[in-house]
Protein backbone atom coordinates (compact mmCIF):
# COMPACT_ATOMS: atom_id res chain seq x y z
CA UNK A 1 0.00 0.00 0.00
CA UNK A 2 3.25 2.59 0.70
CA UNK A 3 3.06 2.66 -3.23
CA UNK A 4 -0.80 3.66 -3.44
CA UNK A 5 -2.26 7.68 -3.43
CA UNK A 6 -4.40 8.25 -0.48
CA UNK A 7 -7.00 8.79 -2.81
CA UNK A 8 -6.19 6.03 -5.23
CA UNK A 9 -8.58 3.09 -6.63
CA UNK A 10 -8.63 -0.20 -7.64
CA UNK A 11 -10.83 -1.81 -10.45
CA UNK A 12 -10.87 -5.56 -10.03
CA UNK A 13 -11.27 -7.77 -12.77
CA UNK A 14 -14.66 -9.06 -12.17
CA UNK A 15 -17.60 -7.53 -10.74
CA UNK A 16 -21.22 -6.07 -11.76
CA UNK A 17 -19.95 -2.73 -12.98
CA UNK A 18 -18.27 -1.55 -15.82
CA UNK A 19 -15.18 -1.37 -14.77
CA UNK A 20 -15.53 -4.87 -12.19
CA UNK A 21 -15.79 -3.93 -8.60
CA UNK A 22 -14.31 -0.96 -7.61
CA UNK A 23 -12.64 -0.19 -4.46
CA UNK A 24 -12.15 3.62 -3.75
CA UNK A 25 -9.69 4.67 -1.14
CA UNK A 26 -7.06 3.24 0.77
CA UNK A 27 -8.65 1.18 2.92
CA UNK A 28 -10.89 -0.11 0.60
CA UNK A 29 -7.84 -0.75 -1.95
CA UNK A 30 -6.47 -2.82 1.35
CA UNK A 31 -9.42 -4.81 1.10
CA UNK A 32 -9.86 -5.23 -2.40
CA UNK A 33 -6.12 -6.37 -2.39
CA UNK A 34 -6.91 -8.93 0.39
CA UNK A 35 -9.69 -10.22 -0.71
CA UNK A 36 -7.64 -11.38 -4.29
CA UNK A 37 -5.22 -13.21 -1.85
CA UNK A 38 -8.40 -15.09 -0.23
CA UNK A 39 -9.90 -15.89 -3.63
CA UNK A 40 -6.50 -17.32 -4.74
CA UNK A 41 -4.38 -17.86 -1.48
CA UNK A 42 -1.30 -19.18 -3.71
CA UNK A 43 -2.30 -16.79 -6.48
CA UNK A 44 1.33 -15.43 -8.86
CA UNK A 45 1.52 -12.89 -11.47
CA UNK A 46 4.52 -13.88 -13.36
CA UNK A 47 6.28 -13.42 -16.85
CA UNK A 48 5.46 -9.93 -16.06
CA UNK A 49 6.41 -6.95 -18.84
CA UNK A 50 5.79 -3.55 -17.75
CA UNK A 51 6.20 -0.21 -19.70
CA UNK A 52 5.54 3.23 -18.36
CA UNK A 53 4.90 6.76 -20.53
CA UNK A 54 4.53 9.87 -18.81
CA UNK A 55 1.83 9.58 -16.09
CA UNK A 56 0.47 5.86 -17.15
CA UNK A 57 2.32 2.40 -17.13
CA UNK A 58 0.67 -0.96 -17.86
CA UNK A 59 2.35 -4.38 -16.84
CA UNK A 60 1.36 -7.81 -18.60
CA UNK A 61 1.57 -10.81 -16.89
CA UNK A 62 0.53 -14.51 -17.00
CA UNK A 63 -2.09 -14.65 -13.27
CA UNK A 64 -2.32 -18.02 -11.93
CA UNK A 65 -4.29 -19.17 -8.85
CA UNK A 66 -6.35 -21.93 -6.99
CA UNK A 67 -9.96 -20.56 -5.71
CA UNK A 68 -11.25 -22.63 -2.18
CA UNK A 69 -13.28 -25.14 -5.12
CA UNK A 70 -10.15 -26.29 -6.56
CA UNK A 71 -10.37 -24.71 -10.00
CA UNK A 72 -7.11 -23.75 -11.15
CA UNK A 73 -6.74 -19.93 -13.15
CA UNK A 74 -4.09 -19.63 -15.25
CA UNK A 75 -4.74 -16.46 -18.32
CA UNK A 76 -2.54 -13.13 -19.41
CA UNK A 77 -3.44 -10.30 -17.69
CA UNK A 78 -2.81 -6.59 -17.87
CA UNK A 79 -2.93 -3.77 -15.14
CA UNK A 80 -3.14 -0.25 -16.39
CA UNK A 81 -2.32 2.21 -14.07
CA UNK A 82 -2.16 5.84 -13.82
CA UNK A 83 0.30 7.74 -11.42
CA UNK A 84 -0.10 11.16 -9.49
CA UNK A 85 2.75 12.38 -7.23
CA UNK A 86 4.66 9.30 -7.84
CA UNK A 87 2.42 6.82 -6.53
CA UNK A 88 -0.39 5.17 -8.15
CA UNK A 89 -3.27 6.78 -8.18
CA UNK A 90 -5.56 3.81 -10.20
CA UNK A 91 -5.13 0.17 -10.64
CA UNK A 92 -7.34 -1.03 -13.23
CA UNK A 93 -6.68 -5.17 -13.54
CA UNK A 94 -8.35 -6.64 -16.82
CA UNK A 95 -7.95 -10.43 -17.47
CA UNK A 96 -8.91 -12.89 -20.14
CA UNK A 97 -11.69 -14.77 -19.30
CA UNK A 98 -10.26 -18.57 -19.55
CA UNK A 99 -12.40 -21.71 -18.16
CA UNK A 100 -10.29 -22.98 -15.27
CA UNK A 101 -7.25 -25.31 -16.09
CA UNK A 102 -7.97 -29.18 -15.67
CA UNK A 103 -4.95 -30.69 -14.28
CA UNK A 104 -3.77 -33.72 -16.16
CA UNK A 105 -4.84 -37.05 -15.13
CA UNK A 106 -2.25 -39.17 -12.83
Amino acid sequence: MRFMADDCAFHGVAGPDLLGRSFIGREAVREGFQLAWQTFPDAQWVDGDHFVVGDRGVSESTFRGTRADGARIEARMVDVFTFRDGKIAVKNAYRKDRPPVVAPAA
